[in-house]
């Protein structure tokens, strides 16, 4: 006997969980050994019950006691025992599925079994006969994954019809018809595919950068252009703030100096006044003295030099008026009015050099012209010919009203263009939608599709519902379009006396 049991290996003394020497060594119902603590760990994580070695399976969780035979057999031959080093678990790699503790590196997988073995638990597939019946394959993680769920097979082609995994089965079945290629060949076809996505995306990612650059540059410019708009209303605003402030000092000192003016009349009169006082007063007194003399010689004497009374003004016609102020403030008020319009001035011809910055060149589109309208070879001019011509039926073309369109449309942005009006009896202007009616008579206003200017002997408006009446501008040359189609604004501008004539707002153009 003792010779019997020195011929066993170590591995009979080792728990096939933790590789360990036994501690507290159970026996399973099929008859494989455990630690006690290794064995009920297990079983904890395990929605079924079954054996880590043989995979049987155990319908209630079997009742476990100490083989005392096996546990006095380890205390015997030792405490130290050991398996042999495995090797340790890389990165990325697969794991044994029934290690407890530090999981060791599988090297077999069963899909019989969906469990993946290390070289230790994997002994009972090498050598237990029923286990040998199991398809071992190269280590794989989420076998359950890995599996058809209808055909319990590992999933090993590709449905190229359906574009999912199958098994050998369901070629046979549901996906009979359909062409099927390995897996390994249609992932091969789908790298390929990923390097394409790949490129697809860093360049779909390049342009949202680029998209990103713009939109800050655009905040950018628009930050100066707001800084620039500032900077020039607040020079603006602080010319007329200190020429108000003239006016004011102005005002001021012209009504001061008037009234001192008066003033100092009024003082030399009054003084001159007070003198003549004084000097009639001693007249006076002279007077009531030679009255009580009895002297006749005295009195005679003395009345002679009273018969030439002194020197005085005629005070009927002497008068002192109050100082006129009629035209004071309006005087200054005009020259207000001169800084003011020279500023407006100013103001107009900014406006318009930054309109025609976003200038565009348009040329007129005879597929879309009335025909009674003559154009010019280069589609640069239009004249009404007053007779239709016999031209080819064409959607595009006005049949109604005598228009005509340009090549050039525009979805998005700002643009400007300019129309020379000279020598011109009668004409109309503008944009439009590209939807409009053209072959009916509906009213050419902003509610159909139409923002124009029209100018004929009866007057110069705006086309809308009322018609808005504009002052006629009898040297209007040349007429400016400008549309910043997201604010939605239409404006037209007189280029030669860079005046602002009309703006539409709140257009909807799409």
């Amino acid at each position: 006997m003792a010779c019997a049991n020195a011929n066993w290996s170590e591995e009979n003394f080792s728990c096939s969980i933790c590789l360990d020497a036994f501690s507290s060594p159970v026996t399973t119902p099929c008859g494989h050994n455990f630690c006690r603590t290794c064995i009920t760990k297990y079983w904890d994580e395990q929605v079924k019950y079954k054996c880590p070695v043989c995979n049987e399976r155990f319908n209630t969780r079997p009742d476990l006691r100490v083989n005392t035979l096996l546990s006095e057999m380890v205390d015997r031959f030792g405490t130290s025992i050991r398996v042999k080093e495995q090797p340790s678990v890389e990165a990325a790699e697969v794991l044994c599925d029934v290690c407890t503790g530090t999981h060791l590196k599988a090297v077999k997988s069963c899909l019989v079994c969906f469990t993946s073995y290390c070289q230790t638990h994997l002994e009972p597939h090498q050598r237990v006969a029923r286990l040998q019946k199991h398809r071992l394959v190269e280590p794989m993680d989420r076998l359950e994954d890995r599996m058809c769920m209808k055909h319990d097979r590992l999933l090993e082609l590709f449905c190229q019809t359906e574009q999912v995994c199958v098994c050998q089965f369901c070629t046979e079945t549901d996906h009979k018809s359909h062409p099927v290629v390995p897996l390994k060949e249609e992932y091969e076809v789908k790298m390929a595919q990923l390097g394409k996505i790949e490129a697809e995306v860093q360049q779909m990612i390049q342009e949202r950068q680029k998209h990103i650059q713009e939109i800050k540059d655009t905040i950018k410019c628009s930050k100066a252009d707001a800084d620039r708009e500032i900077m020039d209303g607040v020079q603006v605003l602080t010319a007329l703030m200190r020429c108000i402030e003239k006016c004011q000092d102005d005002l001021n000192q012209m009504v001061k100096e008037r009234l001192k003016s008066t003033e100092k009349q009024a003082e030399g009169l009054i003084k001159e006044l007070e003198q003549e006082i004084d000097d009639l007063t001693n007249r006076s007194s002279e007077v009531k003295q030679l009255s009580h003399t009895k002297d006749h010689l005295h009195f005679l004497q003395a009345f002679r030099s009273l018969k030439n009374p002194p020197p005085t003004r005629d005070w009927t016609t002497v008068e002192v008026r109050p100082p006129s102020y009629v035209g004071t403030l309006r005087r200054s008020l005009d020259q207000l009015e001169v800084t003011l319009n020279m500023e407006i001035k100013k103001l107009r011809d900014a406006e318009l050099k930054r309109v025609q910055q976003y200038e565009v060149d348009v040329t007129l589109d005879p597929d879309t012209a009335h025909p009674c309208l003559i154009l010019s070879e280069d589609g640069r001019q239009v004249h009404d010919g007053d007779e239709e011509k016999e031209l080819p039926d064409n959607p595009k073309r006005f049949t109604k009203y005598v228009n005509v369109l340009t090549r050039q449309s525009f979805s998005s942005g700002r643009f400007y263009f300019e129309v020379q009006v000279k020598d011109t009896t009668g004409w109309c202007l503008g944009v439009a939608r590209e939807s409009i009616d053209r072959n009916g008579e509906t009213l050419i206003t902003p509610e159909t599709g139409y923002w124009t200017l029209y100018y004929d002997e009866d007057g110069f408006l705006f086309n809308d519902d009322p018609d808005v009446r504009l002052p006629l501008r009898a040297e209007l040359q040349k007429v400016g379009v400008f549309v910043d189609y997201d604010e939605g604004l239409v404006s037209f501008y007189d280029v030669e006396a860079r005046v602002h004539i009309y703006s539409a707002t709140g257009c909807t153009f799409k």
